[in-house]
């Protein structure tokens, strides 16, 4: 073997792992795998990105809101001002202020009661907050649990078809086996790549919603003593 087909041959080898070459030699059922978790890890990314994005304003816009409610006279005419801008804080200020109003009667007999239910109020507001801002996390959680397990199914299937080439062609040696062995454990990368940053990012924007949902419920119930004193007055 003369020098050039020697490097004839060296030029030819790979010397590392191309991606898209493993997932195009891949078999039908493993490129299918690869496919669905490359989806699942992009609409991952899009969730981590979007909801950091919609909390952060959340927090700028809820600090805003209660600064200047806590420092209005005229809650009325504030409400009207601010009420429809989509604010968290201002929809629990609204659910409160709209049992006050239902409770308040001039004919008001059982005060405790309609303490009872204006923070009753407040809280399933504050829970419907929290419940809203959390639902497309649920998708982070079903990735990083699941993700893992598809990637593995389809390197078992590469496998298996690894195999499958060894007895058709009646070859055991590692040029044979090593591709397909290779595209199946891709599957598994994929799929690790999918589950770690959507688990990092459920662990953390669950922490996030907790927090959010404790100063909403931290508002509610100053608010709520505010119109308790109110009651009294009645």
């Amino acid at each position: 073997m003369t020098v050039l087909s020697l490097l004839s041959i060296a030029a030819e080898t790979p010397t590392r792992v191309d991606p898209v070459r493993l997932f195009l030699d891949a078999d039908i059922v493993v490129q299918a795998v690869m496919a669905g978790l490359l989806l699942a890890s992009l609409w991952v990314w899009t969730i981590i990105i979007s909801f950091a994005l919609r909390v952060a304003g959340l927090r700028r816009r809820n600090a805003a809101f209660e600064e200047e409610f806590w420092e209005t006279e005229d809650f009325d005419a504030f409400m009207k001002r601010q009420g429809k801008r989509g604010i968290p804080s201002s929809r629990v200020a609204m659910a409160g202020f709209a049992e006050w109003r239902r409770s308040t009667t001039p004919q008001l007999r059982d005060r405790e009661g309609a303490r009872q239910r204006i923070g009753a109020a407040m809280e399933s507001q504050v829970a419907q907050e929290a419940d809203e801002l959390a639902a497309r996390l649920n998708f982070l959680a079903t990735v990083g649990s699941v993700a893992p397990f598809v990637g593995l199914f389809g390197t078992v299937w590469g496998i298996m078809n690894s195999f499958f080439q060894i007895g058709a062609q009646q070859n055991s040696s590692l040029a044979v086996v090593a591709p397909g062995i290779s595209e199946a454990l891709f599957a598994t990368a994929i799929g690790l790549f999918a589950a770690i940053p959507a688990v990092i990012a459920y662990n953390r924007y669950s922490n996030s919603v907790s927090l959010f949902e404790a100063r909403l419920q931290r508002f509610a119930d100053r608010f709520h003593a505010s119109l308790s004193r109110e009651l009294e007055k009645l």
